[in-house]
């Protein structure tokens, strides 16, 4: 049995817009070690990525850019043909605004995140990955995201989900929206996971490797999946305890 990987935990955040909520921010963000915030262009406004940036300052909580393709309606959950210059001007104006909030409270951009569709279609075509890739990248392992991280010299953070499943090739099974995970099946899935060298465990029953020249691994629990703060809880205490139980802390 492989050695667990360093593991942390991390949300998409900031994800509400105007007078609209999405998600306990406030209680996520007491149990998590990475935000992804939003944008704009999915989620989000000058008035929410504020407030996000200062509650991620006052939980000690590292800031990543969680940009999307533009689409509101559609909580950036749909594709769209996109080039890849386009791509790239699209997300610098995102993680541009966010780097504004970021300079006002001291804090540092520690990695970008892709949401939703855009974070699909990165991984399966290297010509988008290379065209978002400039620091620390979050993304799936053993796809364009980690190719186009390593081509660019860039650090590479392989991203694994609590609250989704994945297909028997290992691919993700993203949705539009997020049904209820039993927590049971959540601590069952990460125990697994972090037991076994981090395999991944699909919904055929098999486990799969998470792929190779991979230094660390963040665990996402979804802010709009039912019962969010408690997956993240539980997920964070398995967490602790094998960082605890490697040698990591």
């Amino acid at each position: 049995m492989s050695k667990p990987l360093k593991a942390t935990v991390n949300c998409d955040m900031g994800e509400g817009f105007s007078l609209y909520t999405i998600g306990d921010d406030e209680g996520l963000m007491k149990t998590i070690h990475l935000a992804n915030v939003a944008c704009g262009f999915h989620a989000s406004d000058f008035s929410v990525m504020n407030k996000t940036v200062a509650l991620a300052k006052s939980n000690n909580v590292l800031v990543g850019a969680h940009p999307s393709l533009p689409d509101l309606q559609g909580f950036g959950r749909r594709e769209m043909a996109i080039e890849p210059d386009e791509l790239e001007s699209c997300f610098i104006y995102q993680v541009g605004a966010l780097d504004g909030f970021l300079k006002r409270y001291g804090l540092p951009l520690n990695h970008i995140k892709p949401h939703g569709s855009v974070y699909g279609q990165t991984a399966r075509s290297i010509d988008l990955a290379r065209a978002v890739v400039g620091v620390a990248f979050m993304g799936l392992a053993g796809t364009a995201h980690q190719q186009a991280a390593e081509e660019l010299g860039v650090p590479f953070i392989a991203e694994w989900f609590a609250d989704l499943d994945y297909n028997d090739e290992g691919k993700l099974l993203i949705t539009k929206k997020h049904d209820p995970v039993p927590i049971e099946v959540v601590r069952q899935r990460v125990n697994t996971f972090l037991a076994y060298g981090s395999r991944i465990s699909t919904v055929g029953g098999k486990l799969l490797d998470i792929g190779a020249n991979i230094a660390e691994v963040s665990i996402c629990c979804h802010s709009d999946t039912p019962g969010a703060v408690e997956i993240a809880q539980a997920v964070k205490a398995l967490v602790d305890e094998s960082n605890k139980e490697a040698g990591y802390v």
